[in-house]
Formats: C-alpha cells, sequence, structure tokens
C-alpha cells in the first residue's frame, strides 16, 4: 500500500513539473514599437511560419476575415490620433483584421481587442474599412511579417508581408499640425499670461529685480486684463519699485473688477486694505 502512495506521489510531482515547463510556441509572439512622426506606434502580434505550405488561398483563404497573425488578434496601439489608410483614427489600441484577396485587401480595425479568431468579429465595433492593392515579393518571407518603411516626416508606410505576398498601408500622424500651434504661440503669441505672472510673483517675493518684475506684470495684466489676483500683485510691485500712484489706481481696478464676480477669494478686502496702507504713507 505504501508502494503504490509514494508511485502515485511520485507521478503528481511529475505531472506538476511537466506543467510548469515552458514550450517555443509555433506562433511566437512579436512587440513592434515605432515612432512615425511624434507618434509612438505599437504592435503587438503572432508570427506564424509558412513552412511549405501555400499561404493565401488555401492556409488563409480567400475573400474570408483573417486575424492578420496567429493567436490573439493582432492589437495596434497609436499614442495619438493618426490617419490610417484614408481613415481618422483616434489614439487608442485597436484589432487589425484583413481580408485577404488575390489583387487586393480589405484592411479593418476594430474597437475589440480581445477575438481570438475571427468568429465573433462585429462590425459594429469598426472604425476603418478600406482597400489596398496587394504586391508580390522576389524574395520569400517565411514568417508573417509586420514593419515599417518609406518614412517621412510624419508619415511612413505599415507592411504586412507573407510568402510572396505584401500589402502597405500608409500612416499620416498630426505632428505637423501640432508643431505648427506650438512655433505660433512661441514666436507669434509668446509665453501665457500665467507665465510672466508666475514670474513676477517670485521676482517679487524673492526681492529680485523689482523693474523686471514690473515688465512682467504688467504683460500678464494685458494678456489678462479679467484676472484681478494679477492686477493685485502689480500693485504691490508698483508700491515696491515707487508709484505710489499708480499702485493705488491698480488696486482700485481689483475692487472695480472683483465686485463684477460671483467670487472675489478675498482679493477686494485685500486690495483695500492695500489701498488704506499706500495713503498712510
Amino acid at each position: 500500500m505504501k508502494k503504490l502512495v509514494l508511485t502515485l506521489f511520485t507521478l503528481c510531482c511529475i505531472g506538476i513539473s511537466f506543467s510548469q515547463i515552458k514550450t517555443p510556441q509555433p506562433s511566437p509572439s512579436s512587440t513592434l514599437k515605432q515612432t512615425v512622426g511624434l507618434t509612438e506606434i505599437t504592435v503587438n502580434y503572432s508570427r506564424p511560419g509558412a513552412k511549405d505550405r501555400t499561404i493565401f488561398g488555401e492556409l488563409v483563404p480567400y475573400n474570408k476575415i483573417w486575424r492578420t497573425g496567429a493567436n490573439k488578434a493582432t492589437a495596434i496601439t497609436f499614442k495619438s490620433d493618426v490617419i490610417f489608410g484614408e481613415t481618422k483614427v483616434k489614439k487608442g489600441t485597436y484589432s487589425l483584421f484583413t481580408v485577404p484577396g488575390e489583387s487586393e485587401w480589405v484592411v479593418m480595425l476594430n474597437k475589440e481587442t480581445e477575438l481570438w479568431g475571427a468568429g465573433n468579429y462585429n462590425k459594429e465595433n469598426e472604425v476603418a474599412a478600406f482597400k489596398v492593392d496587394t504586391k508580390k515579393t522576389s524574395d520569400f518571407t517565411e514568417s508573417f511579417t509586420i514593419d515599417f518603411n518609406t518614412f517621412t516626416a510624419f508619415g511612413a508606410m505599415m507592411n504586412l508581408t507573407w510568402e510572396n505576398t505584401q500589402v502597405s498601408v500608409p500612416v499620416m500622424t498630426y505632428g505637423k499640425e501640432k508643431l505648427a500651434e506650438q512655433f505660433k504661440k512661441e514666436l507669434v503669441d509668446g509665453p501665457d499670461a500665467g507665465l510672466f505672472y508666475n514670474g513676477a510673483r517670485f521676482y517679487l517675493d524673492n526681492d529680485l529685480d523689482i523693474n523686471l518684475a514690473l515688465e512682467w506684470i504688467t504683460v500678464a495684466t494685458e494678456k489678462r486684463p479679467e484676472a484681478f489676483w494679477m492686477l493685485y500683485q502689480q500693485a504691490r510691485i508698483l508700491d515696491k519699485a515707487g508709484s505710489k500712484k499708480e499702485a493705488i489706481q491698480a488696486a482700485q481696478k481689483v475692487i472695480s473688477i472683483a465686485s463684477e464676480k460671483e467670487d472675489d477669494y478675498g482679493y477686494i478686502a485685500r486690495a483695500e486694505k492695500l489701498i488704506k496702507e499706500l495713503k498712510s504713507k
């Protein structure tokens, strides 16, 4: 009896040990990270091999939805909005499906990212669907491959290649528009009022160049004339710069503007106190 129990225990241990052993995947997973323009694109997919099989038209039938790889459906993540093919696509993660044909493929992006096959594909979750021409390659590609090439400043081609077939999808990012806006902001509009205000407050509170603080707070209040809290600091800076009359005028303006607001956050009382102190000098 003891011998039987020992044998069963040994077999159980062997079973547990084998269950913890990892074996190579027939279609190994791959993660591709590529920056296009200023946008990072990540593709997670599995790479089946041809293994002396005819791929398109047999292993992967024509005119049927394909997961575009093996195992879990291929997923593609855009860190910012892009134009995929000719479709505007919001940043996020999507599953990539295709319908291979002899001369052209349909390429699709879908919001559902947890599919392991095409059986439950729901067109209602589709965010892009368009046709691209196929190209025959002279070199044979053993393992299904996704890569990017033909880069421009803000775009690239995403290639799907297997066997002697390749399809290429144009991907365009919005980096150009973002950079143009940033240059306009910096070179035409200049820094915003908040930056000038913070700089002026720092110089005032730390006894630095008061004339420079006055220059900056003046720019800030010109950019934000309704900002009564900025006007209050302008009154303080004017006082420290020796401009008593102008300081009183700025404080009075604080009261005038803040009194029309739903909440003055205590600045009316501060301004009144400052005016009283200035007039007593």
